[in-house]
């Protein structure tokens, strides 16, 4: 069985420490808490907001923690520059709102979008590998992958909020269809959004995917057993 990496998102042991403005909790210590616990990636949304991860947790994790580091950043020529400077292992295009507690959805990709287009073919040049956080459409990741992206992350936003089995299944169903079509277009695939210890394990066993990217539940679970505990579990449940 193929192995299904997990990519742990560290944004809120940020936001915590936000809250006080203090130096603790650190993200170069949960950095390396994932890795020794079974994560294969530690994943961060520098927002144009700084809400959170701030471009001092990108530069220290890079530095001084050995290991993968996946950015998620904002189509902008700003978030374009911190990228190519810092140097992360990999990218994840994601639209922002001004108010939105959490990202609400894949970009769109509906017509021409030569900014963006630009933007992954730079990231793509200096040896970045880039992704699109895109819903499960088909014309979305075909616009994707004609501008050139290297994986497609599907949202899955819908799925997660399913309420009831044959909902939850109608969801799923569209993001295995969608997981086809990626794989068809030779692209990595990737998925990520709302998913939990109780709905990720569905997801994991989508054919051809590559890897999931969590982390509101992990960061959530670890208030109670720890954040090597609740790594360990949800990777547990990929396998």
């Amino acid at each position: 069985m193929k192995h299904v990496k997990l990519g742990v998102n560290i944004d809120h042991v940020a936001t915590l420490r936000q809250a006080r403005g203090e130096k603790n909790p650190d993200t170069v210590e949960a950095a390396r808490v994932v890795y020794s616990s079974g994560g294969d990636m530690v994943v961060m949304h520098l927002r144009q907001d700084r809400r959170h991860i701030q471009d001092s947790d990108l530069d220290r994790v890079r530095h001084d923690v050995k290991g993968l580091i996946h950015l998620e950043m904002a189509a902008t020529p700003e978030m374009e520059k911190i990228a190519l400077k810092a140097r992360p292992d990999s990218v994840c295009l994601v639209p922002e709102g001004a108010r939105e507690l959490t990202t609400q959805g894949g970009m769109k990709l509906d017509g021409r979008k030569p900014e963006l287009e630009k933007i992954i073919k730079n990231l793509s040049k200096a040896g970045i590998e880039v992704s699109v956080f895109a819903d499960p459409d088909p014309m979305a990741i075909r616009a994707a992958h004609n501008m050139g992206a290297d994986a497609i992350e599907l949202c899955t936003k819908n799925y997660a909020a399913a309420w009831g089995k044959k909902l939850q299944a109608k969801e799923l169903e569209q993001l295995q269809l969608a997981g086809y079509l990626v794989k068809e277009l030779e692209m990595e695939l990737h998925a990520g959004h709302g998913l939990d210890y109780y709905n990720v394990a569905p997801v994991a066993r989508i054919e051809g995917m590559d890897c999931l990217n969590i982390g509101f539940s992990i960061i959530s679970r670890a208030m109670f057993v720890g954040l090597k505990s609740a790594v360990t579990e949800m990777k547990r449940l990929l396998q």
